[in-house]
């Protein structure tokens, strides 16, 4: 018995779709080859395997362009930047060509524990949630516990994120498919506050898997830890980025400072 052409063509058609993973993940990577593969091999060991992962390299003068194109998976997707734009600029790019439902970061020196996609998915969907974070980890460049973990404790809004960043990059999701692709400011060293400020605009509230499930990487000479050196960059957040008044801008300086103090200090952990 003869098949209709209409439906081979069909069944073709439905075969050649291309499949569109869950998750994408977004990494941006310059000379990071002294941890990359521990990075690698936490998101390889994922039992959530519905991902694809987008890593833009910046530039790098290390091997790292190497140990990626060393591992041969079609879900690891290596772009390579044209000039060095910074980390903002390298997620932007991976963000273009994003595809997945669930957006998450991980940078290329950072770790998760096996469970962190699945849970994190599980988590979103039956929460109904449009951003979620998790518990983290905070290690030393062995992935050695220096401090108490960072709690995910309490729903996160526009308001209480103006003063301090609950929100990680390595250990949040959000859903594009309902508030869309965030892109980040290029040239601030505070581009992921910005970015979770724009998208926090747009909902009510991000909410707490109170899990730890992934490892953050504090180096000594990380800029994130020195306060003292950004006070001025985190002004901007406030005053070019929200269009806040000096006064205003100035206030929750300070208390973003504060809170960077405390959340960095052995003394209240």
């Amino acid at each position: 018995m003869k098949i209709p052409l209409i439906k081979l063509i069909t069944k073709n058609l439905i075969f050649a779709k291309k499949h569109v993973p869950e998750v994408s993940i977004i990494t941006p990577c310059y000379n990071s080859s002294l941890f990359l593969e521990e990075t690698i091999s936490s998101v390889m060991n994922q039992t959530f395997t519905d991902w694809e992962w987008l890593i833009t390299d910046d530039q790098s003068t290390d091997n790292s362009v190497e140990i990626i194109q060393k591992h041969q998976d079609p879900r690891i997707k290596l772009i390579i930047a044209e000039k060095n734009g910074g980390a903002g600029h390298a997620r932007n790019l991976s963000l273009q060509k994003a595809s997945g439902r669930f957006i998450t970061f991980l940078d290329a020196d950072d770790f998760w524990e096996p469970n962190f996609l699945k849970e994190m998915v599980n988590f979103m969907k039956r929460e109904n949630a449009e951003i979620a974070y998790s518990n983290y980890a905070r290690c030393d460049e062995n992935l050695i516990p220096k401090l108490e973990d960072f709690k995910a404790d309490k729903e996160v809004t526009f308001n209480n994120l103006l003063k301090t960043c609950r929100l990680s990059l390595l250990s949040s999701m959000y859903d594009s498919q309902r508030v869309g692709k965030e892109y980040f400011p290029e040239g601030s060293k505070r581009e992921d506050h910005v970015m979770w400020l724009n998208l926090l605009k747009k909902i009510p509230s991000g909410k707490p898997l109170p899990k730890t499930m992934a490892k953050y990487r504090m180096h000594e000479n990380s800029i994130s830890r020195k306060k003292q050196n950004i006070i001025k960059d985190q002004y901007l957040v406030y005053k070019d980025f929200m269009r806040f008044s000096t006064l205003k801008s100035l206030y929750y300086t300070a208390n973003w400072a504060l809170n960077g103090f405390i959340k960095y200090s052995k003394i209240f952990n």
